[in-house]
């Protein structure tokens, strides 16, 4: 089984959970489901793969370059890459989609 990659929660409080995420080549997050919509902020350039119940992708990430997702997505993350992998996850814990 790979090893799980390092989870570091910078912030944690009642509106925001903050993580920063450090992949070395070959380590994964493991499979989760996300309980709150959650934006995600590269902070390396690299290939990471993303497996899905229906499949998997390797999606090309840049430094910056930030995406979002919903509350519920339900996936594993590895780094198939050569070099460690980095990005810190915002989770926006009271949000309203009024």
């Amino acid at each position: 089984m790979p090893t799980q990659a390092q989870a570091t929660v910078q912030i944690d409080n009642e509106h925001f959970r903050v993580t920063e995420w450090r992949f070395q080549p070959g380590t994964e997050t493991r499979w989760h489901r996300h309980e709150f919509d959650y934006v995600v902020v590269p902070m390396t350039t690299g290939p990471l793969k993303l497996q899905l119940a229906d499949g998997e992708s390797i999606n090309e990430l840049t430094t910056g370059q930030s995406y979002t997702r919903l509350a519920g997505s339900e996936h594993n993350v590895i780094n198939p890459g050569p070099e460690e992998f980095v990005f810190v996850e915002i989770e926006a814990k009271n949000h309203s989609r009024d």
